[in-house]
C-alpha cells in the first residue's frame, strides 16, 4: 500500500507539470481549433530563461520564476504574431497554422541550439533535496512545490476565465469567434491574450520541469505527453487538461514503478491512439466540426 501511495505521488508531481502544459494547448485550440505544436519550443525557452536568470543573475527563485514566465509569454505572442496572425488575417485552411506552428518550433530549438548549444544544464540547488517524510513514505520538496505552484496557476486561470471581462471574452470567443466579434468583442486582442496566458503557464512548466529534472534544446519534445494528456481530457476543456494531465501522470509512474520504463511511453501513445479511435472529443471534450 505505501509503494502504491508513493506512485500516486510521484505521478500528481508530474501530472501537475503536464497540467501546466496542457491547458496552454486547450486555451489556443478553443480559439483557434487548431493544435500550437510550437508550444514545445516556450516552454523550453521558459526553462532556460529559469536557468540563466537563477544561475547568472543570481535572482531569487520568485523572480527568476516570474521572469522566465515573462519571456515565455512575450516569445509566445511573438510566435502568434509572426506565424499565425497572416494566415489568420487571409482566412487559411488549418493545416497551414499545423506547417507554421511546426516550422516555429524547429526554428526555436535550433535556434537554441546555434546560440546556447545542445549540452544539458542542470538547475542550481535552490531547495534542499532531502524530501518530507511521512511514515514509509518519502515526497520530494520539489514535488510539493510543483503541486502547490500549478494548483495555485490553475485556480488564478479558472478564477480569471470565470469571474473576469476579459475571461468572459475569452469565453464567448472560444464558443463563436464571428459572433463575439459582431457583439464587440475585439477578438484579436483575445487571441493575443490567449497566446500569453498559455506562454505565462508554459514558462512556469518549463522552470519546474527544469528543476525536477534538466534542461536541454530538445525539451519541447516532453510536450508531446502533456498534448497527449489534453486529448485525453478533451482538447478545448481546460479541466479536461488538467484531469487528463493528473490520470497521465499516474498511468505512466506507475507503469513505470510496476513494469518497466522501458513501456511508459509506449502506454501513453497506446492512450492516444485508443482515444482518437474510441472517444476522439476526449473525456469532457465539446464536439466540433473540424479538429486539426
Amino acid at each position: 500500500m505505501a509503494q502504491l501511495i508513493q506512485q500516486l505521488i510521484n505521478g500528481v508531481s508530474i501530472g501537475s507539470v503536464y497540467a501546466l502544459m496542457a491547458v496552454g494547448y486547450s486555451l489556443v485550440y478553443s480559439i483557434m481549433n487548431f493544435s500550437n505544436f510550437a508550444h514545445g519550443g516556450v516552454i523550453m525557452v521558459g526553462s532556460y530563461l529559469g536557468f540563466y536568470l537563477l544561475k547568472a543573475a543570481k535572482l531569487p527563485f520568485p523572480t527568476a520564476l516570474a521572469g522566465a514566465a515573462l519571456g515565455a509569454a512575450l516569445l509566445a505572442v511573438i510566435v502568434e504574431r509572426i506565424a499565425y496572425r497572416p494566415l489568420r488575417t487571409r482566412s487559411a485552411p488549418f493545416l497551414y497554422f499545423i506547417i507554421s506552428a511546426m516550422g516555429a518550433s524547429m526554428f526555436i530549438e535550433n535556434f537554441v541550439v546555434a546560440t546556447i548549444g545542445p549540452t544539458f544544464k542542470t538547475y542550481p540547488a535552490v531547495f534542499s533535496r532531502m524530501p518530507f517524510e511521512i511514515g514509509p513514505l518519502y515526497v520530494g520538496r520539489i514535488d510539493v512545490l510543483i503541486f502547490v505552484t500549478a494548483a495555485v496557476c490553475l485556480i488564478g486561470l479558472v478564477y480569471f476565465i470565470d469571474r473576469t471581462k476579459l475571461g468572459k471574452a475569452v469565453q464567448a470567443t472560444s464558443f463563436n469567434q464571428r459572433a463575439a466579434s459582431l457583439m464587440g468583442v475585439n477578438t484579436g486582442l483575445v487571441v493575443t491574450l490567449v497566446f500569453a496566458i498559455g506562454g505565462l503557464l508554459a514558462g512556469v512548466a518549463g522552470v519546474l520541469f527544469g528543476m525536477k529534472y534538466t534542461v536541454y534544446p530538445q525539451m519541447g519534445g516532453i510536450t508531446i505527453k502533456s498534448f497527449i494528456a489534453a486529448v485525453f481530457g478533451g482538447l478545448g476543456s481546460l479541466p479536461g487538461a488538467v484531469i487528463g494531465s493528473l490520470l497521465l501522470g499516474v498511468i505512466e509512474t506507475m507503469v513505470s514503478g510496476y513494469f518497466s520504463s522501458n513501456y511508459r511511453d509506449l502506454i501513453s501513445f497506446t492512450l492516444l491512439i485508443a482515444v482518437l479511435v474510441f472517444r476522439p472529443i476526449g473525456l469532457m471534450g465539446k464536439v466540433t466540426e473540424e479538429k486539426a
